[in-house]
């Protein structure tokens, strides 16, 4: 995994991040502008991703604030408020994630920020005799935390001081995917331990004293432990820093500046294939089918917070917000203009119509198990329902699988539509 690491800027509070950078982004009303082109679409979809990359960094920025407030004073209090900040921080970026295929810039570079599963004992005590890690890896156990060298695959490591810097070249170490050493899901990880629930309730109990201060300190390494917390989510606010300057429209040698002036066809088939392969392969095999089908909580997306059913939810918005050319941003604004949804409207209203009640019905199978994992009684989060015999539970995954694969039909049709042939959105070898 190449490693991105930039000096982090200093934390600000989201209320001035937001005042600040809201101001930049573009926003438009289709229904007061001209009528939609293909190159206005792509500028718009330049907009929709500056706008979503933005929010995320908006609230990186408030849970790296928040995480420096839990470091300072390891209260109860001060690790509740760090966990809302990161679930807060998963809203946005997890809409952004439609624009990781098809755009090569952020496929090559999401993985330092959104890599899973990772096998937690790489970073953190774990309790052995419930741990499950990659066969094979050499670096399962390797607790960079409580040691200055961890050996990998032969190879000795000085791992005595933990700046954003060391940590980002430590992932796939040994040649391991698994071995992730940074980004959200290693922050989720500091933040809430290890589920040893299994397919029961509750998720990860990491004990705030994990944190504390000389003889308080609990499981070893606290100081270790704190200034990796700070390390990895400073790495995170850089990441996503350089990513927002990527998507800037006053950029003139950015990745903006390079779609712009590329062929607007090209920058619609991305537009497609992202949705396409989002819906498809990465959120319907790889996020629900593989995890479904093996009856492994393992191979749920945010298993230490049990936010999995949210991580869904918000990349199917992602994917419904490129069609129609909307983003609801963090501070409640509307950033609307021309769409892909304009585009096959003029050509197919039919076709539209259909995709538009497709994209909805997913949004509302998501929904539905967003609902029942967060109900006040008896709630089913997402390890819950994948476990063996719950056919409830194998029912609301499958209704949300089979809506994303219908969907998926017509954005392949909606691509001929618009003159594109051979969509061919990526199914990561998944067949539905």
């Amino acid at each position: 995994m190449k490693a991105l690491f930039r000096p982090a800027p200093l934390a600000l509070t989201i209320a001035a991040a937001m005042s600040a950078g809201c101001a930049n982004t573009a926003t438009s009303d289709s229904a007061t502008s001209q009528p939609a082109t293909k190159a206005s679409v792509v500028e718009h979809y330049a907009n929709l991703a500056h706008a979503g990359y933005e929010d995320a960094l908006i609230t990186a920025k408030a849970l790296n604030k928040a995480t420096d407030k839990l470091i300072a004073n390891p209260t109860e209090a001060n690790l509740q408020a760090a966990k809302e900040a990161w679930l807060a921080a998963r809203v946005p970026y997890q809409q952004t994630e439609v624009f990781r295929f098809g755009n090569a810039i952020v496929d090559d570079w999401e993985g330092q920020l959104n890599a899973w599963p990772l096998d937690e004992g790489l970073i953190d005590y774990v309790q052995a005799d419930d741990y499950q890690y990659e066969l094979g890896n050499s670096g399962a156990t390797a607790n960079i935390i409580a040691n200055n060298s961890v050996n990998v695959g032969g190879e000795t490591l000085d791992v005595t001081n933990l700046t954003p810097e060391l940590l980002a070249n430590l992932n796939e170490i040994g040649g391991s995917e698994a071995n992730v050493a940074t980004g959200y899901h290693a922050i989720e990880f500091l933040l809430w331990g290890q589920d040893l629930n299994g397919f029961e309730q509750g998720n990860g109990e990491r004990p705030v004293t994990d944190y504390a201060k000389g003889t308080d300190c609990t499981n070893g390494h606290c100081e270790r432990r704190a200034e990796y917390l700070d390390a990895v989510t400073d790495l995170l606010v850089s990441d996503l820093d350089w990513m927002v300057n990527q998507w800037a429209a006053n950029g003139s040698d950015n990745y903006r500046s390079q779609l712009m002036n590329a062929d607007s066809d090209e920058g619609v088939q991305k537009m497609l294939f992202g949705m396409g392969s989002l819906s498809l392969g990465e959120l319907a095999g790889e996020r629900m089918k593989v995890a479904l089908e093996a009856n492994s909580y393992e191979d749920e997306h945010d298993c230490f917070s049990d936010n999995t059913h949210n991580s869904h939810y918000y990349n199917a918005q992602g994917i419904q917000n490129v069609y129609t050319g909307s983003y609801r941003r963090v501070d409640g604004s509307l950033v609307s203009g021309p769409s892909l949804s304009d585009l096959v409207g003029q050509n197919n209203p039919e076709l539209d119509a259909r995709l538009n009640g497709q994209l909805g019905a997913s949004m509302e199978a998501l929904g539905a198990m967003k609902t029942k994992a967060e109900a006040s009684h008896n709630p089913m989060l997402f390890d819950m329902m994948i476990a063996p015999g719950n056919a409830q539970g194998a029912s609301i995954v499958n209704g949300a699988i089979m809506a994303l694969v219908e969907q998926t039909g017509s954005i392949e049709q909606a691509a001929r539509q618009l003159g594109l042939e051979a969509l061919s959105p990526d199914d990561a070898g998944h067949t539905f």
